[in-house]
């Protein structure tokens, strides 16, 4: 299961991350997604895929709205990436 965090804390790891949704289930990736064009700073989100679907739920249902790192965390699943016309 693919799930959306969001209001990560800018200092936060892909390793602590992975850490904070452990307690749930079997993590398979840990991504914060960063800006490339500005030293690959963080921008405040990222993805986590759990080995399960009920491992996925359950670290839905404890994380989405816990404070982590000062911030509120968003957690919900994943949506399929939208398609976007290319840029010139």
């Amino acid at each position: 299961m693919n799930i959306y965090v969001g209001n990560l804390s800018y200092q936060m790891t892909e390793e602590e991350l992975e850490a904070t949704f452990a307690p749930y289930g079997v993590v398979k990736s840990a991504k914060i997604i960063t800006d490339r064009e500005n030293n690959n700073r963080s921008k405040g989100f990222g993805f986590v895929e759990m080995e399960s679907q009920e491992a996925g739920n359950e670290a839905i249902k404890q994380l989405n709205g816990k404070e982590v790192c000062g911030r509120q965390l968003r957690v919900n699943e994943a949506r399929p990436r939208e398609q976007r016309p290319p840029r010139y």
